[in-house]
């Protein structure tokens, strides 16, 4: 829930500020936040750690980048159900089982429903969605490997403000704007707080405690819990194609979640 009334809260700055600038403001206000409240700059870092804390930074704050380009274009839920490709693929590999290939699949036909007979600037947002969702798979492998070394939540937040760095070019031109109008800027820091600090938070805790093929499967709500904040607080109204689509990838999801490995598995 927190994670998309933060997503709805930046779709509604993108006219003042582009989605962009709202990205930017929401991974560099979240990383502050996180680095402050944990004092981050205490811990002793490796050049390891700081290697893996960038890339899982960059992934990250290009992931959601992507996600607000997307979302600029088609309504929330159907954004979300395509970007939900990636942890299903992530899955699909980790368990390499016939199983979890037909729920690759289905999730495969959800996303030619939701983005097949779309208008052009629709198809559009669904590339945005599938590039987010790729960008996805790559925070649940880098996420796995920053939690399970040790440094969980401060490599969170330390790792947002490097991503800020690396999407700072797309979303440096709106910040006048911002300046211009504070409330703009902490409504850009309190998308962060909503979509990023709490919702990312939990997941670097559950991150050491499952394998990651497991923790991609136990997000199958994400879709409904998207499309009803879309529904309520964006007033975005699904047809019965969308419909079909969300619940192919919902669909996917359950299917694959008997053949996903044990914790202690070897996932690669």
């Amino acid at each position: 829930m927190s994670q998309y009334l933060g997503a709805a809260t930046a779709f509604k700055l993108f006219n003042d500020l582009g989605p962009g600038t709202v990205a930017l403001l929401r991974v560099a206000g979240a990383g502050a936040v996180i680095v402050l409240l944990r004092r981050s700059w205490r811990r002793r870092w490796s050049r390891i750690e700081l290697a893996w804390t960038a890339a899982f930074g960059a992934a990250l704050a290009s992931m959601n980048l992507f996600f607000y380009l997307a979302i600029e274009r088609v309504p929330l839920g159907n954004s979300v159900a395509i970007e939900f490709i990636g942890p299903i693929a992530v899955a699909a590999f980790g368990t390499r089982t016939v199983r979890s290939g037909w729920a690759l699949a289905l999730a495969v036909a959800g996303v030619v429903a939701l983005a097949g007979f779309a208008p052009p600037e629709a198809q559009l947002g669904a590339l945005f969605s599938l590039i987010a969702g790729a960008l996805w798979a790559g925070y649940i492998i880098l996420g796995h490997r920053v939690a399970r070394s040790g440094m969980a939540v401060d490599g969170l937040g330390v790792g947002m403000l490097i991503g800020a760095v690396v999407i700072s070019p797309a979303g440096m031109g709106g910040l006048n704007a911002g300046v211009a109008a504070p409330l703009l800027l902490a409504g850009g820091v309190a998308a962060g707080i909503l979509s990023n600090v709490i919702p990312y938070g939990i997941d670097q805790l559950v991150m050491q405690r499952l394998a990651r093929a497991r923790f991609a499967l136990l997000q199958a709500l994400l879709p409904v819990t998207a499309t009803l904040i879309g529904l309520v607080w964006l007033s975005q109204v699904p047809n019965l194609r969308e419909v079909a689509g969300i619940a192919a990838v919902i669909a996917a999801i359950v299917i694959n979640r008997e053949s996903d490995p044990t914790p202690g598995d070897v996932v690669p």
